[in-house]
């Protein structure tokens, strides 16, 4: 389904993802609208899938997960069979937040959350027993220094 956005909908869009816990009527006010013809276009906006799930960020190193990890995958496995087991197990295992199919040298990357250094062992150890990779290369990061979600809009 396509959908026309004009600048309302880009003050909505990017009212929500600076905070999507604010209230319709705060919303409104900041894109000086009110508060149905709001509500409708968000309503638009979901129905045509340009907003998707609405979450929390929630704060890692809070709760523990001080280690972040990039991994490189390297494969010389390409079967369809081969992709569905690594898609499965990629989708079984929370530490993996994000997981990127790449064009060049390297055909994964996936960023990783974990505790610590063992975490990801251990991580790393269930991972190979499941699906056969040719090469696996982890960079552990150092410091975050953006991340964002928010769409240049």
């Amino acid at each position: 389904m396509s959908v026309r956005i004009d600048d309302t909908d880009r003050k909505i869009l990017a009212a929500l993802q600076q905070d999507a816990s604010r209230s319709l009527d705060d919303i409104a006010r900041e894109v000086g609208s009110s508060k149905t013809p709001v509500w409708n276009r968000i309503r638009k906006l979901r129905e045509a899938g340009v907003i998707g799930q609405q979450t929390v960020v929630l704060d890692a190193e809070a709760l523990g997960f001080e280690a972040c990890f990039f991994v490189l995958i390297r494969t010389s496995e390409h079967e369809a069979d081969w992709q569905a087991r690594f898609l499965k197990a990629l989708q079984d295992r929370p530490e993996v937040q994000e997981a990127h199919r790449l064009a060049g040298d390297i055909d994964y990357i996936l960023k990783v959350r974990v505790e610590n250094a063992r975490a990801y062992d251990r991580f790393y150890q269930a991972l190979i027993s499941e699906v056969r990779v040719h090469n696996v290369t982890a960079l552990l990061s150092m410091e975050q220094i953006k991340s964002t979600t928010m769409l240049p809009l």
